[in-house]
Order: C-alpha cells, then structure tokens, then sequence
C-alpha cells in the first residue's frame, strides 16, 4: 500500500500534539498516512481528540469548526495541506468576509435544526 505525505499544521495548544515538531504556538509535523486515509486517521496518529480542535481547514477550505465536524470520514490525498487551529483561536483575518467551505460543511450546516450559521445577529426585541 502506498503512503501519502501531508502538510499538517497545528495552532496554537495544539502544537503539542506534534511532539518534537513543536514550537511556540504552532508546529508543522510532516505526517505519513496509508493511502486512503481520513482525518479521523490523521487525528488518531496524532493522538488528538478531535473534539481538542476548534476550526479546521483542508487545502484552504473550512471544514469542520467546534461543534460541527463533517469532515471526520473525509479522504485525504498526497500533498493535502490540513490546518487545525485551537478552540480559543480568533477567526483568521483573512477570511473575515467569508470562506470557501467544504461539500461537506455545507451540507451539514444546511442541514441543521437552527438553520444556517451566522456571523452576525439582530437582537430580537
């Protein structure tokens, strides 16, 4: 079975799951999973709960924040870039306007009881 090489980077408290690779407030551990694997693989060889990580994005895309995480069974391929930041981090500037979110995120935020999630609300009074 073939190997598949990830770029994995870990913000924040999550840097120690990264063991030697990290430094302070991040760390870019180059993992090396089975072809085929998913995050949830990914979490299990880094040793982190996934409930430990708050937003997460893969090849640029969110797809999973606290709370809500559809990506789990989501496969990875060779060269996936996959970013996990920590529950108490603040929203990355760059995309304060919005961001380009997985297939499955959006399903599953459509699919929601509440309806869509937002960044801003009118109080109701």
């Amino acid at each position: 079975m073939t190997d598949i090489a990830l770029d994995v980077w870990l913000y924040g408290n999550l840097a120690r799951f990264a063991g030697e690779a990290a430094h302070a407030g991040y760390a870019n551990p180059q993992v090396r999973l089975p072809a085929g694997s998913t995050v949830a693989d990914l979490l299990a060889a880094l040793g982190m709960p996934t409930e430990e990580r708050g937003i997460t994005f893969i090849n640029g895309s969110l797809s999973a924040m606290p709370g809500l995480q559809p990506d789990l069974e989501q496969a990875l391929e060779d060269g996936t870039r996959v970013a996990f930041f920590h529950l108490q981090s603040m929203w990355p500037f760059q995309y304060r306007l919005g961001a380009r979110m997985t297939e499955e995120l959006h399903q599953a935020m459509d699919s929601r009881e509440v309806g869509q999630l937002h960044h801003a609300y009118r109080n109701q009074d």
